[in-house]
């Protein structure tokens, strides 16, 4: 087995060699995001002032359009603050499908976020006249990074939620919001990367509660480092302390080791392979980029759901009187800080997150970051390719014609 910089594609396909379908439409700019609608056959995708919809049977194909666009008044309104023409416009950034069919539509409305719902029939979408406020669901500007995902009929976010761009949450959005509290010991000015469900409860012996696990960079102490955030998904916060804020927060450091020492690998973007038989062993794959200043390096880094597990179940980092980060000597309250809700803990009347005790839940509010950092499987990348600039990584399991499996990983590369 060769190293991860010796390994090299069988073969390579030059772009401009495959014969691939491409949509082109004049004044179609500002693409924010997208959704696969396989039940209806549709492709839909967000951009700068409207929604289309293209066939999933050939995307070159538009089956319909909806516009919505700012009015002048708030785009002149926009711009006394500060902000350009560009910035100024609607630029849909998030779309999901909801069980009544209809799709959550949010834009970011000239820094004024707004949600409406679209609706389908027959290939054609329409859309609402009533719209509501979209603030803490996405950004108010249309170049920041944040991330969602709706499970069920409950919406999960990070990204920023003010005009500014500095205040930073990871929210569910319900009957109430459940959110981070602010300060360096939760977020400490993060890049958003991406965030993904683990139903957990499938596969559990203890009927242990799922998990949501978001990605992301942040700053600690001089250095940027990426991290893994786990929560747990029936989390409604403490009855009193902690009160509508995650009462599960954990994070880790997520390592990929290659290039110098001195360099910081930092996560560009991050793909679940489920294992449909145990969830836990389910396999997250991340690009990773480093930039010193002689050359740019990428790698991927794959790391198993049940490392990252283990990691947020073991001893916990305090910071001492001097501001530095040391481990937590002392004895860690019952029940173990960070737990998700399981049969156990049921059996002695934990049955939600506003049960548990107060010594547990104010450990909570400053023991959020974790001894261990979280390692790739191999101990080391996949896959290094210097010169590279990795973006977006696609994973897929494909079985050839001798009936082997193979994982493939479609990577994008801006250089």
């Amino acid at each position: 087995e060769g190293s991860a910089q010796s390994l090299k594609p069988r073969r390579s396909v030059s772009f401009s060699d495959v014969n691939l379908k491409l949509f082109k439409e004049p004044d179609f700019d500002g693409l924010s995001s997208m959704l696969v609608r396989e039940d209806i056959g549709l492709l839909f995708i967000g951009a700068r002032g409207k929604v289309i919809t293209l066939s999933l049977d050939n995307i070159t194909e538009k089956t319909s359009e909806a516009n919505w666009i700012v009015n002048s008044s708030s785009k002149i309104e926009c711009q006394t603050k500060g902000k350009s023409i560009e910035e100024c416009d609607n630029y849909i950034r998030m779309m999901h499908t909801l069980d009544d069919g209809r799709i959550l539509a949010c834009g970011t409305k000239a820094f004024e976020p707004t949600c409406t719902h679209l609706m389908v029939d027959k290939g054609h979408i329409t859309m609402e006249n009533t719209t509501h406020s979209g603030r803490g669901k996405i950004p108010f500007s249309p170049k920041e990074k944040f991330t969602s995902i709706m499970e069920g009929k409950t919406l999960y976010t990070a990204g920023s939620t003010d005009f500014l761009g500095k205040n930073m949450a990871l929210q569910k959005h319900g009957r109430s919001v459940i959110k981070n509290e602010q300060g360096s010991n939760w977020f400490n000015e993060p890049t958003i990367i991406s965030i993904h469900m683990a139903e957990i409860s499938k596969t559990s012996e203890n009927n242990e509660d799922d998990y949501v696990f978001l990605f992301l960079t942040e700053n600690s102490v001089e250095i940027k480092l990426s991290r893994v955030v786990r929560v747990c998904k029936s989390d409604v916060g403490g009855a009193k302390i902690l009160k509508k804020k995650w009462s599960s927060f954990l994070k880790a450091r997520l390592d990929c080791p290659f290039g110098d020492q001195a360099s910081h690998a930092l996560v560009q973007d991050v793909f679940l392979l489920q294992d449909e038989n145990n969830i836990t062993n389910s396999i997250f794959y991340a690009t990773f980029t480093i930039n010193p200043s002689f050359r740019s390096q990428s790698a991927v880094c794959a790391y198993k759901l049940s490392d990252i597990q283990q990691v947020v179940k073991g001893n916990f980092l305090t910071l001492d009187d001097s501001g530095k980060w040391q481990e937590y000597r002392g004895t860690a309250p019952t029940p173990y800080p960070g737990s998700c809700i399981n049969d156990e803990m049921r059996a002695k009347g934990v049955k939600t997150s506003k049960d548990l005790p107060d010594t547990t839940l104010d450990f909570m509010r400053f023991h959020a970051l974790m001894v261990n950092e979280v390692s790739p499987i191999t101990g080391r990348p996949l896959l290094v390719r210097s010169t590279a600039q990795f973006s977006r990584i696609v994973v897929d399991k494909v079985t050839s014609l001798d009936g082997q499996q193979h994982i493939i990983m479609l990577i994008g590369n801006s250089k």
